[in-house]
């Protein structure tokens, strides 16, 4: 673990610091849909336009009140985030549940604005579409709508309507992505957010100002934080497109890291994996990925065999192995908390597959092969602990993730009982100070620290310990039309025993009516079942093949088991039921 010293400077501070001494710098590149077209935002147009929505909101609102935000990703959420910020509101980032028919968007809108209690929501949607959203989410219609572009045109910048915000002054409320259960509003400060964004910076390791290009959805911590907060602390330049444009063709983010010459970027391990899969020769043959210094990936699982595919594939456009930098991190630590050594390539560690299902880390030669998510730094602490005991476990065992130091997020807004579960736990026998549990489960190895899953998706099955992220890999890879980041394993107790059950994403015609998709499911389930019980030992109870947008997924690409099980529980996946398009971004 390194020292470096916290920062007493808000990222508000920052900001003007920058606008000051680089006004003409850009900040933002915003691209359009099609990967093409750009906005640019230099820093003295940000600080301007900041300014000016500071004034805007002032007029109406005071300092504290909440600001909820249903924008794109794009020039106006930036803006608007910040103008909040700068006047002293507290922005909610959230994602627009458009179009309102989607169900786990509404529901989860209805919970963050029933415990945020907004006193005006900033968006960009039409008359009709706010309308649609007030009819399913009542608690808006009686607030103040206003938007970025009304509040820019407004009027001139304000100084005295700007709030001095100091470091124990709440920054922002980042809602979790309600992966494992009811979304919850972290309580992040401006000084737990400086203390984050400059880990990031001098984790990174760069010996030049970070250019990012970017996709993913700013509502969400690593988007928002990583992409577009860290950059700007560090007098950087983030390009940003939105998820749709990544995902519709992969290609544009490696053209934009190409184009702009990024040399900091990342995503989820998905995002890596889909990248190798559809990325047409076409389109990567002028590509130069070389000035790509550090190639983060976090959010889920990070899997050697991906990193390997995709190092080869773009061996030949400049992607050097040693740029991988695998991390954890999440919003109740704000962002970060470990991260590799960019000076070389991330280390890997073969543990024993049956010591392993006992919670016991023994290398071997041959078994699981698993990635470091790195170390800590900047007075950042980890400790492993027995979660049921709270004690602190030995060397060599799994346990819960537990952090610790200074400046973490004070807790969840108005939820003093997990607040106190959750960010004031003490570990038995232990260090007398607080830590926060992350419910992630992982162990320390030569200082560095591997991820191996959460708490709750564990699965117990004759008395060993499943990883459902390991059974979901073997399906993925037991049929061609099962989709790479579209498969969930999970438990259901029948009353008399827990039943293994495997939700897969599938395509090439596997979804439908007729002999031929009944014969392609069935070719899957028994492809699915065969490779489980001969990997992992484990009789599948039940494998539902579903359409890959049917699996739920949270905004970063992350699985949403515990809805993928509920929608399984509630009959959305038997043959002709039609579930929901529940994949968001």
């Amino acid at each position: 673990m390194t020292t470096t010293t916290v920062p007493t400077l808000t990222l508000l501070g920052r900001l003007r610091e920058h606008a000051t001494r680089k006004p003409s710098v850009p900040a933002c590149v915003f691209t359009s849909d099609d990967g093409e077209d750009e906005q640019t935002l230099t820093y003295a147009e940000l600080d301007r336009d900041i300014r000016t929505i500071a004034t805007g909101l002032r007029a109406r609102l005071d300092p504290g009140d909440r600001a909820l935000l249903l924008l794109p990703e794009g020039a106006d959420f930036v803006r608007g985030f910040l103008g909040c910020m700068r006047a002293g509101v507290i922005p909610v980032p959230a994602y627009p549940p458009l179009p309102v028919q989607s169900r786990q968007r509404v529901e989860t809108l209805r919970a963050v604005v029933a415990d945020c209690g907004p006193r005006a929501v900033l968006s960009a949607a039409s008359t009709e579409d706010k309308d649609a959203i007030r009819r399913v989410v009542p608690d808006l219609g009686d607030v103040w709508w206003s938007g970025p572009g009304e509040l820019l045109d407004g009027g001139a910048p304000d100084e005295a309507a700007e709030y001095q915000a100091t470091p124990e002054d709440i920054a922002f409320l980042q809602y979790t992505s309600g992966s494992t259960s009811t979304p919850k509003g972290v309580v992040v400060t401006h000084g737990a957010l400086a203390h984050n964004v400059e880990m990031i910076r001098t984790a990174f390791g760069l010996d030049e100002e970070p250019r990012m290009a970017s996709w993913l959805p700013l509502f969400h911590d690593m988007g928002l934080i990583g992409n577009v907060l860290h950059p700007l602390w560090a007098g950087g330049t983030t390009i940003l497109m939105t998820p749709m444009t990544f995902l519709k063709r992969p290609a544009r983010w490696l053209r934009a890291i190409s184009r702009h010459r990024a040399n900091v970027t990342g995503a989820p391990n998905f995002a890596y994996d889909l990248c190798t899969r559809r990325v047409r020769a076409s389109e990567s043959a002028d590509l130069d990925l070389s000035s790509w210094r550090v190639a983060y990936n976090g959010a889920e699982p990070v899997r050697a065999a991906s990193l390997d595919a995709f190092a080869e594939r773009f061996a030949a456009h400049g992607f050097d192995p040693r740029s991988w930098w695998p991390c954890y991190g999440l919003a109740e630590a704000t962002l970060l908390v470990t991260g590799g050594d960019p000076r070389r390539e991330p280390s890997r560690l073969t543990v024993d597959r049956d010591a392993f299902q006992r919670d016991v880390v023994v290398p071997a030669d041959e078994g699981t092969v698993l990635v470091s998510s790195g170390f800590t730094s900047m007075e950042r602490t980890v400790l492993i602990v027995d979660p049921e005991t709270l004690r602190p476990v030995p060397p060599g065992h799994v346990g819960e993730i537990w952090i610790g130091g200074p400046h973490l997020p004070i807790g969840y807004w108005g939820n003093a009982r997990a607040t106190e579960e959750t960010f004031a736990a003490r570990p038995v026998g232990g260090p007398p100070e607080p830590y926060m549990r992350s419910g992630d489960l992982g162990f320390l190895h030569d200082g560095e620290l591997y991820v191996t899953g959460r708490c709750k998706d564990l699965l117990i099955v004759g008395g060993r310990n499943h990883y459902p992220q390991d059974i979901e890999a073997t399906v993925e890879e037991s049929h061609d039309a099962v989709r790479k980041g579209c498969v969930a394993a999970f438990a259901v107790d029948d009353g008399d025993r827990e039943r293994v059950v495997v939700v897969v994403g599938a395509g090439q015609g596997a979804v439908g009516v007729g002999e031929a998709a009944a014969a392609k499911r069935a070719a899957i389930v028994r492809a699915a079942t065969v490779a489980v019980a001969a990997e992992h030992g484990i009789t599948l109870d039940d494998v539902a093949v579903v359409g890959p947008n049917a699996v739920p997924k949270t905004s970063s690409g992350k699985l949403r088991r515990g809805a993928c099980r509920t929608a399984y529980l509630r009959g959305e996946y038997l043959l002709g039921a039609k579930p929901e398009r529940t994949e968001e971004t």
